[in-house]
């Protein structure tokens, strides 16, 4: 039986899941993109909390671009708070989406702010 596109990106995010794991001197940046909005988060897996969150939905500038640029917004947005809270580096979890358009437009624009991962 053929997989649902949710259920493909729930197996993939789950073997990804295995391996990447966060903690408070190396949090997790989680990102999750729907069709409208890029949402990305620092988690302490040890701890459980989320430490840094940023996302397109409350950023007014984000609204009048393109998802592209929008994503790189939130990107700038997450590695400015990481920074400012004192982490430096952190794990990558791109939550089953490929590397690919928005995912990496966000993953590259950290990467230019300083954020190491």
């Amino acid at each position: 039986m053929a997989l649902t596109k949710l259920e493909r990106r729930i197996r993939i995010k789950k073997r990804i899941r295995k391996n990447v794991s966060g903690t408070s001197q190396k949090p997790r940046l989680s990102i999750f993109r729907s069709n409208r909005q890029m949402y990305a988060q620092m988690i302490d897996d040890v701890s459980g909390k989320t430490l840094v969150s940023a996302s397109s939905l409350k950023n007014e500038a984000a609204q009048k671009v393109n998802k592209i640029e929008q994503a790189k917004m939130v990107g700038l947005e997450i590695a400015e708070k990481a920074l400012s809270a004192g982490i430096e580096a952190c794990v990558f979890d791109r939550n089953g989406f490929l590397y690919h358009g928005r995912v990496q437009a966000l993953a590259e624009s950290a990467r230019e702010k300083g954020l190491k991962f």
